[in-house]
């Protein structure tokens, strides 16, 4: 074999590496990661109540465990907890049947409960 021989496996070693390498990359980037499927039969604990992007790059989010909520603010390479223990709303606690219409006219999504009527002090 000759020199070109050689030179030209190398070239093409190089290039299908590249290959693997940008695949790789792209995977990762936009999360073509495996996903775990849960049991269909079984209840969650867990569940992500609501999301609302900070910026480009970071993101809000309420995720709650059990009856208790988490507030969280996810970025590229850090998690910070913001709030922790919060009690989950009850469906009748969050008023959804009034609250909900007025922040989808508004186009706003809420992170906070309502506050509370006179006389209701919980």
């Amino acid at each position: 074999m000759e020199f070109t021989d050689y030179l030209r496996f190398v070239v093409a070693l190089a290039f299908v590496v590249g290959l693997i390498g940008l695949l790789a990359i792209a995977a990762k980037r936009f999360g073509m990661a495996p996903r775990i499927v849960k049991d269909p039969g079984r209840k969650g604990r867990l569940a992500i109540v609501d999301m609302a992007p900070l910026d480009g790059r970071r993101r809000l989010v309420l995720v709650r465990r059990d009856s208790v909520e988490h507030l969280v603010i996810l970025g590229a390479t850090s998690e910070t907890v913001v709030e922790t223990g919060i009690p989950a709303a009850t469906a009748a606690e969050a008023g959804t049947a009034e609250a909900a219409p007025a922040r989808k006219a508004n186009g706003l999504r809420s992170l906070t409960r309502p506050r509370p009527v006179d006389g209701d002090l919980r």
